[in-house]
């Protein structure tokens, strides 16, 4: 069965031809529409945007998309060009709002054939992410509004178990610090072995509704096991690379063209004894930029100072202040 919450368009959507369990007519709080179906059963919601007081700000949907199941809810937008807005809809989007339209026959064709974020992710517009530069380097740092922006960073690994788990953990409690952050791994239970609360396990076909709950966080690391649905999602990717000689030639034996694939990469060696001469020499013969030389770390520490580096690099500027001060860990 299915529940309507309308204002404006009222007298439309009396004409639906589906199921209605209940119906609700009016301007009201996002808060009073969670809290009247937040625990209520139904099939579909179709939900009339300026049915929603203050629907423009933006914030008002993330309550919706943070408390509902967001892939039961069409919604019904208005012709004002706020909630039409490109910019809008990509923040629609980035919540995990995929189901929306403007007319009746949008209406009824999404509600037989929802959406997925496939469907939507050709209007879905990123954060543009312009280069800074340390002062002390070449090397480029990610900027962006951190008042505004969230990060969705992908760890993934290049050669067979490089330590994408692991790192993630650690970036997670790093960034925990000083950021709201959660962490979570895809298709695969490796997390559990943490016994650490704040990490959640998903599969690819979940992961965009985890995204989508978890966007009043300033930050989300997804260790994507080579998932693709994961990676559409991120704003950033690394990549980690074991520069030990067997893992080396393994990757090596079975893709003899991972270097020109990863060349325009953000490639980290992690877990490397590695020193500047020698990361030099390495870059000279793979022809691969390495965005980072992370060693080896102690997961059980609380405060893991050589992470800032890699953190400051990917423009987590909160640590810059702490790593100039300290100068320690790696390049």
């Amino acid at each position: 069965m299915n529940v309507i919450v309308a204002n404006k368009y009222q007298t439309m959507l009396q004409g639906l031809d589906i199921d209605i369990i209940k119906t609700m007519y009016g301007e009201y709080d996002a808060d009073e529409i969670v809290s009247t179906f937040q625990n209520f059963y139904f099939q579909r919601m179709i939900l009339d945007i300026t049915a929603i007081k203050n629907y423009k700000d933006i914030t008002n949907l993330q309550k919706l998309s943070i408390s509902l199941d967001m892939d039961k809810v069409i919604l019904l937008l208005d012709d004002s060009p706020e909630s039409t807005s490109p910019a809008y809809l990509s923040q629609l989007i980035s919540m995990g709002i995929y189901n929306f339209t403007k007319d009746i026959e949008g209406i009824m064709y999404l509600y037989n054939n929802p959406n997925s974020y496939r469907d939507v992710a050709h209007i879905h517009q990123l954060n543009s992410i312009q280069p800074t530069y340390n002062d002390d380097s070449n090397t480029a740092v990610e900027s962006f509004d951190e008042t505004k922006s969230q990060r969705i960073i992908g760890i993934t690994n290049l050669s067979k178990q490089s330590g994408a788990t692991t790192l993630t953990y650690m970036m997670k409690n790093q960034l925990k610090q000083k950021y709201s952050v959660v962490a979570l791994e895809v298709d695969k239970r490796e997390f559990m072995y943490f016994n650490d609360k704040e990490l959640l396990s998903t599969v690819s076909t979940a992961v965009s509704g985890i995204v989508a709950k978890n966007s009043d966080k300033e930050v989300i690391l997804i260790d994507t096991n080579g998932s693709k649905e994961a990676e559409k999602l991120c704003t950033d990717i690394i990549y980690l690379l074991e520069p030990s000689t067997i893992k080396l030639n393994r990757l090596l034996y079975t893709d003899r063209n991972f270097m020109t694939k990863n060349k325009n990469n953000k490639v980290v060696l992690n877990q490397s004894l590695l020193n500047s001469n020698d990361v030099s020499d390495f870059e000279y013969e793979s022809n691969l930029k390495i965005f980072c030389n992370v060693p080896p770390l102690n997961e059980r520490d609380k405060d893991i100072t050589p992470l800032n580096k890699l953190l400051t690099k990917l423009g987590f500027t909160r640590f810059a202040d702490d790593e100039q001060k300290k100068k320690k860990g790696f390049f």
